[in-house]
């Protein structure tokens, strides 16, 4: 019998539509929030990120945002440009196409996640520093609930 902890959604933080998308001191405008609905092919309903293309959600991992807390980064909700953060899910191990469910919904990878050209002057760190340990960038294949405490399960390759 494993003792693993199931792997989960550990954090969601999005940005409302109607907020200024950017903070004066340059940070990322994120707000957390408990329980949200994925559109899809969009990303997260009522989010100002959202739409369509490769870049529909930004998922890092809790033991990566962990690792990266103990160097010296600011790693609260959303303070790296991640909207879910799961655990228990080697996120940089997956395939592009790689896909897994996220409560109700089913989630792509599209790209791995490479931090925005603002990381430096938002961390006061270089991009570099973290260098293919941000996570993915995803989008929505079949959309639905997600929220806090849900499961994370990888599903079969598609080919």
């Amino acid at each position: 019998m494993s003792h693993e902890p199931t792997p989960h959604v550990v954090s969601i933080v999005y940005t409302p539509r109607g907020t200024t998308p950017r903070r004066p001191q340059g940070n990322y405008t994120r707000v957390p929030i408990e329980r949200v609905e994925l559109a899809e092919f969009k990303g997260i309903v009522g989010d100002l990120r959202g739409g369509t293309g490769k870049r529909q959600l930004n998922i890092m991992s809790a033991e990566t945002l962990a690792e990266l807390r103990a160097e010296g980064f600011r790693t609260g909700p959303g303070e790296l440009g991640e909207q879910i953060v799961v655990s228990g899910v080697d996120l940089m191990a997956l395939p592009v196409g790689g896909r897994f469910r996220l409560g109700a919904a089913v989630v792509e990878v599209t790209l791995p996640r490479t931090g925005c050209d603002r990381f430096a002057m938002i961390q006061g760190k270089p991009k570099a520093a973290v260098a293919g340990r941000l996570g993915v960038l995803a989008r929505v294949v079949t959309g639905g609930a997600v929220a806090v405490g849900d499961r994370v399960e990888l599903l079969p390759s598609q080919g």
